[in-house]
């Protein structure tokens, strides 16, 4: 029996703006989005009935996970009967701002993609993903993309440099809807330069990217959670060339110059309570 194997790659946001909110209810962001090296196998095969499969226990399996919301929707469109078991190994730390799941359903369309041969070119599955939810249409390819709208229009950027990443998340977890519903634009005190990231990636110049970078939804979600803010400047301290929350929260990655800095930064966190990591940036997906 044919088995179809996935990587899904965690993201983190290089630089994340709220323009405002939408008369549908979402925000408008601009974002520029990049895929790191932490991810997800997914795999699949053939099955009697639609089964998803978890390796951590705090994450259910069933009709409520994205990975089986993107197989029924696949089956839907195509005229098939979603018969098939995914198994989720999970690397990825759950509600992180990472886009765990979002990587995860991404990859069960790639998957399905090719394990019921259906041709699908990769602007037809970003489409399908977002109707999902909004980090998915970017996980279908990854790489560097800028992300507009509520994060469903993607622009491929240039590919970013290679950098080394220092991941740590607190033992919480933040749902991004409240930190949206939250979200003030008064209380903004730095905005990204989003375009400014864009220019440093086409000239590959690191120093001016990472002077660009920034997040607006640190207004909301560092208040509430001050350890945040403990990390950042622990990073910092520790050498980190530069330190940012991801996405809607809690993790923050750090920019390290070489492995060695990375223990540095690692070795300064020990006494806090918090998942870790050390990887890389990736470039996106040849499908």
């Amino acid at each position: 029996m044919e088995k179809i194997l996935e990587t899904a790659y965690a993201k983190i946001n290089l630089g994340l703006d709220v323009l405002g909110k939408r008369p549908d209810g979402y925000h408008e962001v601009r974002m520029v989005m990049q895929s790191i090296g932490l991810s997800d196998a997914v795999e699949l095969e053939e099955s009697e009935v639609l089964v998803v499969e978890t390796d951590n226990g705090g994450l259910a399996g069933g009709p409520g996970n994205l990975a089986w919301k993107a197989a029924t929707l696949l089956a839907e469109r195509c005229g098939k009967i979603p018969n098939v078991h995914i198994r989720l190994k999970k690397k990825i730390f759950l509600a992180a701002g990472l886009a765990g799941g979002s990587s995860d359903a991404a990859a069960v369309l790639r998957g399905l993609n090719r394990l019921w041969q259906l041709g699908l070119q990769v602007t037809e599955l970003e489409t399908l993903a977002a109707e999902l939810g909004s980090d998915i249409p970017f996980c279908i390819a990854g790489g560097t993309a800028l992300a507009e709208g509520r994060g469903e229009l993607l622009r491929k950027l240039p590919e970013a440099p290679s950098l080394t990443l220092v991941l740590a998340k607190p033992k919480l977890e933040v749902s991004t809807g409240w930190v949206y519903g939250n979200f003030r634009q008064e209380q903004v005190a730095q905005r990204p330069d989003i375009d400014g990231i864009i220019k440093a990636l086409e000239q590959g110049a690191v120093a001016p990217l990472l002077a660009s970078c920034g997040n607006v939804l640190e207004s909301v979600t560092i208040p509430a959670y001050p350890v945040i803010a403990q990390i950042k400047e622990r990073m910092l301290a520790a050498g980190a060339e530069y330190a940012l929350m991801s996405g809607s929260g809690p993790t923050v990655f750090a920019v390290a110059k070489d492995e060695k800095e990375s223990k540095q930064i690692l070795a300064a966190l020990t006494d806090l309570d918090l998942e870790t990591a050390v990887t890389t940036t990736v470039k996106k997906e040849r499908i």
